[in-house]
């Protein structure tokens, strides 16, 4: 595996502990980090190149804030970057969340 990738799985899941210590503290609620999640997706898919990337690579680019999403909307305990990649792909086509 790209090392790339590993780093970006960490990152990833940096983000989602800080959010939940975020929401933790009192400091945002959930709804005020998926809401900032949903402007970072809607700015992803509007950017001036969008337009250029093939649908995959536009999926690549959301990938990362759809992983948020789902590790924000999970008030249990944290899960694995495997399985909220999967569940990721799984709500690709539909909006399970």
């Amino acid at each position: 595996m790209n090392t790339a990738n590993l780093q970006l799985e960490g990152l990833c899941l940096a983000i989602a502990a800080i959010n939940r210590e975020l929401v933790a503290k009192g400091l945002l609620s959930r709804a005020d980090i998926e809401t900032a999640l949903r402007r970072a997706e809607t700015g992803a898919n509007s950017d001036h190149r969008s337009g250029h990337l093939s649908p995959a690579n536009r999926d690549a680019v959301c990938f990362p804030i759809r992983l948020l999403q789902l590790a924000n909307a999970n008030s249990g305990e944290p899960l694995s970057f495997a399985d909220l990649a999967k569940k990721v792909g799984e709500t690709k086509y539909g909006d399970a969340r």
